[in-house]
Formats: C-alpha cells, sequence, structure tokens
C-alpha cells in the first residue's frame, strides 16, 4: 500500500517551558539546561538520527502578563521567560548536522528588514542552505511596549505592514545580486561583477531602504518561508507568501476544512494548491507498550500546570481567564491578539468555560494529543493525513530530551516500515528537501519576481 510519506518537525522554544507546562518540575525534564550549547547540538543529532525534516524554534519578544494583569505566574511556572534568541543557536547546530532543517521564528514587527536579510543570508551560507524563517507579526501588548511603542498596530494592519516588509527583503535577496554576480577570479582581481551587483531602492508606507544587499547570494537567497496565521487577513499572507503553514486543531473535521481553505487561497495567489505544506502542532506520549504509554501519560500529567497552559492562552486571546469563575462561559471581546484563537473560544456556540479550557490543558498545553504504543501512534499519525490533507505535524516536547528520544526509537521505526517515512535524507537544501525542486524559490512564488534579469529592473 503506498502511504504519503509524513513531514516531521521538531516543535521547540530557547526557553525552559514551551507548550506544555510545568514539566519542566518533571525530575528527568532536562529543559533548564536550555543556557547550555551542549544541550541544543544533542537535541540536533538526535533528530537527526530520527530524520527528522526540521526543528523548528519559536519565539516571543515580550512577556505574557494577561492572566491576572502581572507577569507572577509567568515567572514562578517559566512561561516562556526568561527567553532566548532562537537565531543564535543555529550555527552550532548546523556545525554538528548534515541534512536538519532549521525554521527561526522572527518578529518582523521589529526587525529592521536590511540588516535581518544579512542575517538571514549569513545563516542560509553558513548551514549550506538549511534556514527557515518562520514570519511573525506579534500579538503581545507588552513586547510593543518594550520596543518602544504605546501598543501593538491593529491586527490587519500589522499584515499590511509585514506584506512591504516581504517586498524589501525579496528585492535584497532575490534582486540584489544576479545569478553570476560573483566570480572569485583571483587572476582578474575580480571577486564580484559591479554590473550585476545592484542597489534596492524601496520607499513605501513603513519602509524606506536604499542599498545593496550586504550578503552575496546564498544557497536558498530566500530561506524556506514559513508562516502560522490563521485569521482570514493572516491566511490571505499565507497563501501569497507561505511555503509551510503551522495550525492548531482539536478535530479532524476542523483540520480538513482549513487545510482545504489553506490550499484554495494559494489557487487563488496562481501557486500550485500543493506548493504549501501543512504541518499540525502535536504532543505525543508513547512507550513500549499501550499500559506503558498510559502510565507514562499520567506521570507526566502529575507534573504539568493546567494553570500555566490557561495564563499561555489568556496572552494568546488577550482575555483574562483569572477572572473568569469556573463554570461561567467565555464572552465575546474584541481584542488585538491571536484573532483566530479569540473567535474560537469565545463563538457562543462553543460553550466554552474556564473549567472546560483547563480540562483540555491537562498536559499543560492546548495542542491535540495521541498516547499509545509505537502502532497506534502510528495509525493515528497516518490517519490525520489521509483523513485531512496536512503534510506532517510540529512536534511538541513534554519531558525533554526523553519524549524526544521515545519518538525516534520507537514511533520512527514503525513508520519507516510501513513506508510512510523516509529511511534517509534526500540530498539538497531545506527547500529541495522538502518540495524536490530547485534550491531557489519557484517561479510562480510572488518573491521570485523580483529577481532582476536583462528585461526587468526592480526598485
Amino acid at each position: 500500500m503506498s502511504r504519503k510519506e509524513i513531514r516531521l518537525n521538531a516543535f521547540n522554544m530557547n526557553c525552559v517551558s514551551h507548550i506544555n507546562h510545568g514539566l519542566w518540575t518533571h525530575p528527568r525534564d532536562r529543559s533548564q539546561d536550555y543556557t547550555d550549547i551542549a544541550y541544543w547540538t544533542g537535541l540536533a543529532r538526535l533528530l537527526e538520527r530520527g530524520k527528522f525534516d526540521g526543528l523548528f524554534l519559536a519565539d516571543i519578544v515580550g512577556v505574557y502578563d494577561v492572566y491576572q494583569g502581572n507577569t507572577d505566574l509567568t515567572l514562578r511556572e517559566t512561561i516562556q521567560l526568561p527567553v532566548n534568541d532562537p537565531m543564535m543557536l543555529v550555527s552550532a547546530m548546523a556545525a554538528v548536522t548534515e541534512h536538519l532543517g532549521f525554521g527561526i521564528t522572527a518578529n518582523l514587527s521589529y526587525e529592521a528588514p536590511f540588516l535581518f536579510a544579512r542575517r538571514m543570508s549569513t545563516l542560509d551560507h553558513l548551514s549550506k542552505g538549511r534556514v527557515g524563517w518562520n514570519i511573525v507579526t506579534g500579538y503581545l501588548d507588552s513586547a510593543a511596549r518594550a520596543m518602544g511603542l504605546h501598543e501593538q498596530l491593529e491586527h490587519d494592519q500589522r499584515y499590511d505592514r509585514a506584506d512591504e516588509f516581504m517586498d524589501v527583503v525579496y528585492k535584497l535577496w532575490e534582486g540584489s545580486w544576479e545569478d553570476g554576480a560573483v566570480l572569485r577570479d583571483r587572476a582578474r582581481r575580480i571577486y564580484a561583477d559591479p554590473a550585476k551587483v545592484h542597489k534596492i531602492a524601496h520607499h513605501g508606507d513603513y519602509y524606506h531602504v536604499e542599498g545593496i544587499h550586504l550578503s552575496e547570494p546564498s544557497r536558498q537567497r530566500t530561506p524556506v518561508l514559513y508562516q502560522a496565521g490563521s485569521s482570514g487577513r493572516g491566511q490571505a499572507f499565507g497563501a501569497r507568501h507561505a511555503e509551510c503553514v503551522f495550525i492548531s486543531s482539536q478535530s479532524k473535521d476542523a483540520t480538513r476544512k482549513l487545510v482545504q481553505s489553506i490550499r484554495d487561497g494559494a489557487v487563488r495567489e496562481g501557486r500550485d494548491p500543493e506548493a504549501i505544506k501543512i504541518f499540525m502542532g502535536l504532543t505525543v506520549v508513547t512507550g513500549r507498550t499501550e499500559q506503558e504509554a498510559q502510565d507514562r501519560y499520567r506521570e507526566y500529567a502529575s507534573y504539568a500546570s493546567p494553570e500555566a497552559g490557561l495564563a499561555h492562552f489568556s496572552a494568546g486571546t488577550g482575555i483574562d481567564f483569572s477572572r473568569y469563575d469556573l463554570d461561567e462561559p467565555i464572552r465575546p471581546a474584541k481584542t488585538n491578539a491571536i484573532e483566530s484563537l479569540t473567535k474560537t473560544v469565545t463563538q457562543p456556540e462553543s460553550n466554552w468555560t474556564k473549567r472546560k479550557l483547563l480540562q483540555q490543558l491537562e498536559l499543560g498545553g492546548r495542542y491535540a494529543s495521541i498516547v499509545g504504543a509505537p502502532d497506534r501512534i502510528a495509525d493515528e499519525l497516518e490517519s490525520w493525513v489521509a483523513d485531512t490533507g496536512i503534510d506532517g505535524y510540529n512536534l511538541t516536547r513534554t519531558v525533554t530530551p526523553e519524549s524526544f528520544e521515545d519518538f525516534v526509537d520507537l514511533v520512527i521505526p514503525v513508520l519507516q516500515e510501513r513506508g510512510s517515512y523516509k529511511r534517509e535524507y534526500a540530498q539538497g537544501s531545506l527547500r529541495e528537501k522538502l518540495f524536490q525542486r530547485a534550491a531557489t524559490l519557484p517561479q510562480e512564488h510572488v518573491g521570485a519576481g523580483f529577481r532582476r534579469t536583462a528585461a526587468v529592473e526592480h526598485a
């Protein structure tokens, strides 16, 4: 039986507690070693042994201060605080691996596109083309205040600004240096041909940038583009720019509809609907037997903090759930946080209450969970792919690195035996591995339109 090959990212963050909160207190958890580079290089080697497509690194540039109106619980339970820069980790992990990709979250609302483009090009050079960028616009007012603003831009305006940011970095990555500009000709003393290197001149509503891209073209030029917006405006942005989209869902029916909406959006942008790889966030707890897996789940849950998960969710929705009684319905609210999350939990027909949320957060996070022996895990992974049209998963950690070790040692071999997971990596850059095509953006992608040719000059 022919099966669709599942794609896998490990989902992590340069902090102690990422998605499943409270598990940092488990005696076997090593997440407190996040400031030690050996922790990260060891993880990279483990993931490459398991043939993971990538390590996806989340990030925030604010703090979670909505729940109870302060950061007290955030600090006690280390809810993504403290948090270090994800970009700094990549060079070290790339040096100890050959194939593993790296997806780096960077909030363009607080980045200067000229310097950001250089940092990403540098990492793409050093990793030999294994870098991706998770494009986010932010959702925390605390981040805006920390960056000198009174509050965030309004939700849709953040995406308008993001579209222009993308135009700037496309001009830098794709249009500033032509193919063939770098000669490295010692005899003629010509490293780069001046006729093939161009200053961009962008003057828009949000950005004014004039200059030559400081980096020569890297293997991919533009990094693989990841995105996770599920609002209408966020999906429109993803349909235009994203090559990989991350989603979070609790049911197959909702996932199937979201996948179809994403692929329809790609078609409206003149793209192949399969040009976007869709990854669903997922937590897996496994063991050698069904009983061992169930026992492990109960063990993990005994250390988890549902309230910390609720505080995280408060920040995502902009709603202070501490003000609700356990069985009080969650009321509609206008916030400037993650629009799709806020709508999901405040729809009257959904009947969400604080008690219901806490029950869903039994393991400290809201991602769908699968618990069981390796065969059962494999069955579920294949079923979600077949039934919803997703391409793979963002696999969260629970107790680290134990949860990734269990998955690599127990589940990966079953998937490989069934033919639904690769036994060896394909050669090439991250984009080549994911899509079996050239290292650079395909012609139908909007970014490719900024390439400079003899016939077309872009300002």
